[in-house]
């Protein structure tokens, strides 16, 4: 909070303390102000009749509106001298397709961490899901002239409106999972190579022949991507067998677990190997709980990015293996590179700035506890 002293400087703190937030609406109301009080002493001035003996002089009322009009100068011109906090630090815009799913909240905190170091505002929106929520989040964080955007798992391909506003603004969007392209400044957490090394494992653990339900979601460039790979690593193993069902955002436990349901009242048990993989790790969870209801453990189970939930089900038997994505860390360096991304300008080359994965299984689970402890918390 700021005070805003007397125009004459005779008394200080006589306006009403003026919170910095709302320093550039304060300046803008009092312009308006100023303009109109300006017109109508220009009028005054036009239309008023003197004698000859009071030319020159002001009236009352003259004095008092040019007091006015000095007042609301000198108070403008303290506004804008005064330090804005709040509202001068650079604003890193967040546009999560799901604020709540725990990768994401990593992802996040990484960035907010990254950006209480360097002096940064956050805010995130939560678009649900939605690409139209999305565009429209980005293009009012560009009306709202940010310092960067960082687009979570929205492929570029579907947020272009919010892009051409980002790019008109001269506002650089990086994303977590969206890839480049357009005018995407740098991206990492890229879908394929994360989920790399748990495909191969189940592929290896199926011995290359059964039934697999792969539970998909096409919306996000991340499980597009990373479905993707699954296809061209399945091609060489014709014998294992696809079920693919897409599920929401929203409704991605519930709807791992309907599909799994179903699936498995067409796969009883057998000397068949059965598999259920995730394109992110919690709609396999949501199969888990199938799984468990049925007192099913003849079912491999198989996610993506290692929250703290998949931890624990391979800890407690009830998942195969998962890859671990380090997304705090690839939150946190992907602010720290904004800096750098808004000081080249138009020479800043696009680039993907990975974090490599780790593969958890039951017979490594453990060791990797110990290093990284806060991987459950």
């Amino acid at each position: 909070m700021v005070a805003i002293s007397h125009p004459h400087f005779s008394t200080a703190n006589r306006f009403a303390k003026i919170d910095a937030t709302n320093r550039e609406i304060c300046l803008y109301k009092l312009g308006k102000i100023l303009a109109s009080l300006t017109e109508i002493e220009n009028a005054s001035k036009t239309v008023s009749y003197r004698s000859p003996s009071e030319r020159g002089k002001l009236t009352w009322e003259e004095e008092a509106m040019n007091s006015s009009i000095t007042t609301l100068l000198m108070t403008a011109a303290i506004l804008a001298a005064m330090p804005a906090h709040a509202e001068d630090k650079p604003l890193i815009g967040l546009v999560s397709i799901a604020a709540t799913e725990a990768n994401n909240v990593r992802y996040i905190n990484g960035a907010k961490k990254a950006a209480e170091e360097l002096g940064y505002d956050v805010s995130v929106v939560d678009a649900a899901g939605s690409a139209d929520q999305a565009n429209a989040a980005i293009q009012n964080f560009a009306q709202r002239g940010a310092f960067a955007i960082v687009d979570l798992v929205f492929p570029a391909s579907s947020i272009g409106a919010g892009l051409d506003a980002a790019k008109q603004a001269n506002i650089p969007v990086v994303t977590w999972g969206g890839g480049l392209g357009l005018s995407v400044a740098a991206t990492n957490g890229s879908g394929a190579p994360i989920a790399e090394p748990v495909i191969k494992k189940m592929i290896d653990d199926m011995g290359g022949k059964g039934e697999l339900l792969a539970l998909t979601y096409r919306t996000g460039e991340v499980c597009r991507n990373r479905e993707t790979l699954m296809d061209k690593m399945l091609e060489s193993h014709a014998d294992i067998k696809v079920t693919k069902n897409e599920v929401r955002i929203p409704g991605y436990f519930e709807d791992g677990a309907q599909y799994a349901n179903a699936w498995l009242a067409s796969h009883p048990p057998g000397d068949e190997k059965l598999a259920i993989w995730g394109c992110w790790d919690d709609p396999a969870i949501g199969a888990i709980g199938s799984l468990r209801s049925q007192a099913r453990d003849d079912v491999m189970v198989y996610g993506v990015n290692g929250n703290a939930q998949a931890i624990e089900n391979i800890k407690n038997g009830h998942m195969t293996a998962t890859a671990w994505e380090d997304s705090y860390t690839e939150g946190y360096n992907m602010v720290k590179l904004l800096a750098d991304i808004k000081k080249a300008g138009a020479d800043w080359k696009p680039q993907a700035v990975e974090v490599p994965a780790v593969l958890i299984t039951r017979d490594t689970v453990e060791d990797f506890l110990k290093q990284h402890p806060d991987a459950v918390q």
